[in-house]
């Protein structure tokens, strides 16, 4: 019989080990019994918890994205000016919490998903939505919408580009110069619309 008042604690430790098992594995090919093993729980609980491995992934998604979305709410009201949240949003983007290797890996295993499973692709095209929202918004204060619009893209392609060559590991990119190229790449196209 579960413990009462373990099920938070114990659905977050699978969370953290599917996120782990994932990262390890590179693809979403792995097992309840491994995220399980990894857990510290019986693969019996994790079926218990979350009903089948489809459901779990899932909750992995979702947990990324609304550890994602704490942080931008967080490092968005610590600054005033659009060109500061601005900022704010591409720290965020390349954190160190995000920009692990087995995070990495798992956000790119949940893309490939996304072909073929409709509420792992949804929940993809939230964060894109609500990243590209964040952007032109503060953008639009800078710049005329249209141009708010074409930076946004260019700076949300940045984003997951960067995330995609460190996925490679053949070239990695460090936190530091990841936000500094997206930076780079704002600054110009700011200054290009102002001339």
């Amino acid at each position: 019989m579960p413990k009462v008042g373990m099920e938070p604690v114990r659905r977050k430790a699978l969370v953290d080990a599917a996120l782990r098992v994932i990262g390890d594995h590179g693809s979403l090919t792995v097992t309840m019994s491994e995220i399980a093993r990894q857990a510290g729980v019986s693969a019996a609980l994790a079926h218990h918890y979350f009903g089948s491995k489809e459901q779990l992934l899932i909750e992995t998604v979702r947990s990324l994205l609304r550890q994602l979305r704490d942080d931008a709410v967080t490092a968005l009201k610590a600054v005033d000016t659009p060109r500061e949240k601005l900022s704010a949003i591409i720290r965020v983007s390349f954190q160190a919490n995000q920009f692990m290797p087995e995070t990495i890996a798992a956000w790119l295993a949940f893309y490939a998903e996304a072909q073929r499973s409709e509420e792992t692709r949804r929940y993809l095209v939230v964060y894109a939505r609500r990243l590209r929202s964040n952007l032109i918004a503060n953008l639009k204060r800078l710049c005329a919408s249209d141009d708010a619009e074409r930076i946004a893209e260019g700076a949300a392609a940045m984003i997951d580009g960067l995330y995609i060559r460190q996925s490679l590991k053949s070239a990695p990119v460090s936190i530091e110069a990841s936000v500094a190229l997206t930076e780079d790449y704002l600054t110009r196209q700011l200054e290009a619309v102002r001339r």
